[in-house]
């Protein structure tokens, strides 16, 4: 039987417990006390109805509050989680003393060697395992976490040698034996493998605890096994280029190539060249060269801020899309094209269609499937599991423990407008880690340009009419509510005005289901 006793701080408590139990000449097996304030006893013969008549004696001991029997000491229950976890491990496991004696070992050691533990038990690890000076590590001034390659049953194994430090009666750490943990260069391949895998689901690397975030990513699950081309929005920063990396993983053509091509950031011709590749050349002795269209076949092709492509590509890329073929540059036969497109931009492209920047056929062709990434202003509550994630990837690649934020610092990051959205974000944690010398990341820590979170940002020295800003807010307003209000009944109510202004107002600003997606 055992019994929980839960008590006050008190000098003495234990010592008169003990004298109930020795007074009626009770056998105690073990007694441990939890800092918490609770006595755990063991008794090995005893029933409870034998020991019943003696509860209230120690439940009238100054500062008991409680007596209850219990089904196992703490000492047990973790004895019996280390056993349970020794004998599930796969690979071999010792524990030793200062003398490298073997203590205890797993299942994986005993069936190994094909021996009981009690032939295993107190028999020098170095018998067992060749290759290691176990006992001068051990002996060593700075006993410190090593790894090496041994021996064990004649094959070749990695082992991870950590020492077990107590503190002693001044508090200093001394040390009381190790743990060997082996692992086979089959395991260790299997282990490596599993690292690399892709994930099987790809959209479990996005924080989604924010409405907004949820929704686009529930959306991105739908549409990512389709064929037709998909078209990303969003600010800079939010992660387009992810969620299409992500929407390609999860379609069935994840085991094909993921290109890119920015098209903001390449001249006209070698946008094209990129793009399409070109033909052999005799006289300059230039070989072909495959574009990425050809590159991607059977993937997908990413295609960063479309907007920004010139006028004679996008006629170009538009005839691919029509005809499902493209030529080199310098070559006439056609090359038939099996690659899925998305997009992405951070402009209005149905803005642009009207302006007559885009062409309104490659608009519709391309906005076939789409996707809004919101920006980190709509997703308040994902920023902390956000930061929390970048810190834990960022102190990886620093060599250092990863830090906590202070609850001044979590305000300020939920508060702050975030113009630059996730990638700020990350970037703003990773310089503050870089340069932190604590463990916690304070407001002060983090560096970022001033600006107010509810503002919005107009140049002092814009050209133009208070009129002019105030239509531009105006429309950039209604485009937002447009797909939560679609109803010119619906925006005229939210907004307190008539029906009759709220509808000249859209036609003014060509805002309607064409240009605006829902």
């Amino acid at each position: 039987m055992r019994l929980e006793i839960s008590c006050q701080d008190r000098l003495g408590i234990t010592q008169d417990v003990l004298d109930i139990l020795v007074e009626h000449e009770i056998d105690l097996r073990g007694i441990e006390i939890d800092p918490a304030g609770k006595i755990f006893l063991n008794f090995p013969n005893i029933e409870f109805a034998d020991f019943q008549h003696l509860m209230p004696k120690i439940r009238r001991i100054q500062g008991i509050d409680d007596v209850k029997t219990t089904l196992f000491m703490p000492g047990e229950r973790e004895k019996n989680q280390l056993s349970a976890i020794l004998r599930t491990l796969p690979d071999p496991v010792f524990s030793v003393d200062t003398k490298g004696h073997i203590l205890m070992c797993n299942e994986a050691v005993t069936s190994g060697l094909e021996l009981p533990f009690s032939e295993i038990e107190s028999t020098e690890i170095s018998d067992v395992v060749k290759g290691f000076n176990f006992y001068r590590w051990m002996d060593s001034d700075d006993v410190k976490p090593t790894s090496a390659k041994v021996k064990f049953i004649q094959q070749d194994y990695l082992a991870d040698m950590l020492p077990i430090l107590v503190p002693d009666e001044d508090n200093n750490t001394i040390m009381a034996g190790a743990v060997i943990m082996l692992k086979s260069e089959i395991r260790l391949g299997q282990q490596f493998s599993a690292f690399h895998q892709p994930q099987t689901d790809s959209f479990d690397r996005f924080v989604t605890l924010s409405a907004a975030m949820g929704k686009t990513v529930k959306e991105a699950k739908q549409i990512a096994d389709l064929d037709a081309p998909i078209l990303i929005f969003g600010e800079t920063g939010t992660g387009k280029e992810m969620i299409a990396r992500a929407c390609h993983q999860a379609s069935r053509r994840q085991s094909g190539e993921f290109l890119a091509l920015n098209c903001a950031s390449l001249p006209d011709s070698v946008a094209e060249t990129e793009l399409f590749g070109y033909a052999a050349d005799s006289y300059s002795q230039q070989a072909a060269r495959p574009g990425l269209l050809e590159q991607a076949r059977g993937g997908t092709l990413l295609l960063d801020e479309v907007a920004d492509m010139s006028s004679q590509l996008q006629a170009k890329l538009l005839r691919v899309l029509e005809d499902g073929e493209f030529r080199r540059v310098g070559e006439r036969d056609p090359v038939k094209v099996d690659v899925r497109f998305i997009c992405t931009t951070c402009r209005d492209l149905g803005q642009l269609v009207e302006e007559g920047r885009f062409r309104k056929e490659l608009y519709y062709r391309l906005n076939v499937l789409s996707l809004v990434m919101p920006s980190l202003r709509e997703r308040r509550p994902d920023i902390v599991p956000l930061s929390e994630s970048f810190i834990v990837q960022h102190s990886s690649k620093l060599g250092r423990r990863p830090a906590k934020l202070s609850k001044s610092c979590v305000e300020f990051l939920q508060q702050y407008p975030w113009p630059g959205n996730v990638r700020q974000l990350q970037n703003a944690l990773y310089r503050a880690l870089s340069l932190l010398d604590g463990n916690e990341i304070t407001k002060e820590d983090i560096q970022l340009p001033s600006c107010a979170p509810s503002v919005t940002y107009i140049d002092e020295n814009f050209e133009g009419t208070l009129d002019e800003e105030v239509k531009k807010f105006e429309k950039d307003l209604l485009r937002r509510l447009y797909p939560s209000y679609p109803s010119t009944r619906q925006l005229a109510k939210k907004l307190g005005l008539s029906h009759t202004a709220i509808a000249n107002k859209l036609r003014e600003y060509g805002i309607n289901k064409a240009t605006v997606k829902l």
